[in-house]
């Protein structure tokens, strides 16, 4: 049997992340391989520090660190919401305690990264926005540290942005063109793959996309998280408009808003917003909140993907700005691949009561898994 070394977000405290990384070690390991997530810690020395300096010219990182701070700070101020939070972290723990299966011994500096990486038969990084300029330097998800003869393999990994900066074209050329088997989750990915390093990369689905809605039924079986009808709304952007038009249609609807605030950034509103704020829900309980909705309203890239796994009605807003840094593309190619164009908002929720003709989307998403699965079957047993 294969032992594959898995380069993904297994333990960031967001739903998407966390089901995306299980799902690509339910893939692998389907193919009949060992997958184990990779634990690497990094060794503080004065010389990694230094490295780290450039990372603070990154707009993108800079972005996301305030955002983290923003919440910290204001937590503290809520008390009460502080303590609801907490119940979130502990469901994140109960969920990578009963999900996840293997992992890799910790890898402690990058030296023993380096050496713990000749463990593997393989080295799968992805899903997510693992390739954001922020991330460059540490040489982890641009499987930098994998010696020359291990093959390496990218799954549907993402840049979060839709042009990397001039000084970081050159390293971003190195390591792609060190990938033995290349692929990206957007359309802009392939685009800029072919730009910077001037070689092509398939477009796969994102990890949570291998499993159908019934496979995903035998994993996470389902439930009734809350027992009235409602409408789900899953923000992690700040957008005050996208609040009112959930309102509106709601009262139209006659319907109660569930959400899950809080979990990106602190988000004033969010505090008055929805008439049911849920923490106490890990990955698992996500997903049924979306399966038991009668509408989902959100500006997440998986809480799209759950919506059409689940043929749910649903409505997906832009979380960020148009321009370089907006990681709103990945949304854009789902959208485009499925020919579900129509379910993102644009100033109205008129579309969201409209039919999705989810046969023809079916076929497009079984052609695209199809697809997908086999690129990775190829990527890890070529001889097969």
């Amino acid at each position: 049997m294969k032992k594959v070394g898995i380069c993904a977000c297994y333990n960031t405290l967001n739903y998407g992340s966390m089901l995306q990384a299980y799902a690509t070690q339910v893939a692998i390991e389907r193919l009949g391989c060992d997958g184990e997530y990779i634990i690497y810690k990094k060794k503080k020395t004065p010389g990694f520090v230094l490295k780290q300096i450039p990372r603070l010219l990154n707009s993108n990182l800079m972005f996301d660190k305030m955002l983290a701070y923003k919440k910290k700070s204001a937590l503290k101020k809520h008390p009460e919401t502080q303590k609801q939070d907490a119940l979130r972290v502990q469901a994140f723990m109960r969920f990578q305690k009963q999900y996840y299966r293997h992992f890799s011994p910790e890898f402690y500096g990058y030296e023993a990264l380096c050496e713990g990486a000749k463990r593997y038969d393989a080295v799968v990084v992805g899903s997510d926005q693992l390739w954001t300029p922020g991330g460059l330097p540490t040489n982890f998800y641009n499987l930098m540290f994998v010696p020359d003869e291990i093959p390496k393999i990218s799954y549907a990994t993402s840049f979060g942005v839709s042009k990397i900066p001039w000084y970081q074209r050159e390293r971003t050329k190195r390591f792609l063109r060190r990938i033995d088997h290349l692929s990206v989750r957007e359309l802009k990915g392939a685009d800029i793959v072919r730009e910077v390093a001037g070689v092509e990369a398939k477009v796969v689905a994102d990890p949570t996309l291998l499993l159908t809605g019934e496979e995903w039924l035998e994993k996470i079986p389902a439930k009734r998280v809350v027992e009235e009808k409602y409408i789900f709304c899953y923000f992690l952007g700040e957008n005050p408009e996208h609040r009112t038009l959930s309102r509106q249609f709601a009262e139209k609807k006659g319907l109660p808003i569930v959400t899950t605030p809080f979990l990106d950034s602190f988000v004033e509103e969010d505090q008055h917003f929805g008439d049911k704020a849920l923490f106490d829900i890990a990955p698992d309980d996500f997903v049924n909140l979306i399966r038991g909705a009668e509408y989902i309203i959100t500006d997440s890239f998986h809480g799209s993907i759950f919506s059409i796994l689940n043929q749910k009605k649903f409505m997906t807003m832009n979380r960020f700005a148009e321009g370089a840094n907006s990681r709103n593309s990945r949304i854009d190619s789902l959208c485009a691949l499925l020919g579900l164009q129509q379910r993102r908002c644009s100033g109205s929720m008129d579309a969201i009561e409209e039919d999705i003709p989810y046969d023809a989307v079916a076929e497009k998403l079984t052609a695209l898994r199809e697809e997908s699965l086999a690129y990775l079957k190829q990527a890890l047993l070529p001889e097969e």
